[in-house]
């Protein structure tokens, strides 16, 4: 793709560097940005720059916030003793999005990948058991992507919670095995939750 214009360039190169960006799309992009307005294009660079510069991980449940503890936890209407216990910040507005759920929510940060070097202690999984520990929760639902990976993490999860006095729960199987949460449609994703099932550890 050849360039009139390095600044330009330097500008659509820095788009593709966003997931699923081509070259094309980005050169789509800037030259969109081009045609706006002084006023909408600075609009646009201070909220990404507030947004980069700004925004926290709740010190509850580490979803994205505006504040140090997110609109979910602080919610009085909100069920503090179910805690649905996900892989992602976009699975949490996935499972928002069915209207399906209201307790509040734990975000792992991602799940046991032992082959890329991802472990538990990389998790937020002791923030997990010291909630636990602070004896307001009653019911732990494991809403982790049903792949093998996903299986590890929710297995370990719940041997690491086993000794305390909750009841363990995972999603119904209308998230076909091998799928990734944030993908199922809000209908599925929904009635899994409703139909949550005791998760029962192996004594093997």
């Amino acid at each position: 793709m050849n360039f009139s214009s390095k600044l330009l360039e330097q500008a659509v190169e820095a788009f593709a560097t966003l997931p699923s960006i081509g070259k094309k799309t980005a050169l789509r992009l800037v030259l969109h940005l081009l045609q706006e307005e002084p006023d909408a294009v600075a609009h646009f660079t201070e909220t990404i720059d507030k947004l980069k510069k700004h925004i926290k991980n709740c010190q509850t449940c580490h979803n994205l916030s505006d504040a140090d503890i997110c609109v979910i936890c602080s919610d009085i209407h909100r069920n503090k003793e179910m805690v649905c216990v996900v892989e992602s910040i976009r699975d949490v507005m996935a499972i928002e999005n069915t209207g399906q759920y209201r307790g509040v929510y734990h975000v792992l940060g991602g799940i046991i990948k032992p082959i890329e070097g991802v472990g538990p202690d990389q998790l937020n999984i002791e923030s997990l058991i010291q909630r636990v520990e602070a004896g307001t929760v009653k019911e732990i639902v494991m809403a982790i992507s049903p792949t093998i990976e996903g299986e590890t993490t929710t297995f370990y999860i719940s041997k690491q919670l086993k000794k305390y006095d909750i009841q363990i729960s995972t999603i119904a199987r209308g998230v076909s095995f091998g799928g990734e949460l944030q993908y199922a449609d809000e209908l599925t994703l929904g009635r899994s939750i409703v139909a949550r099932t005791p998760y029962q550890i192996s004594q093997k």
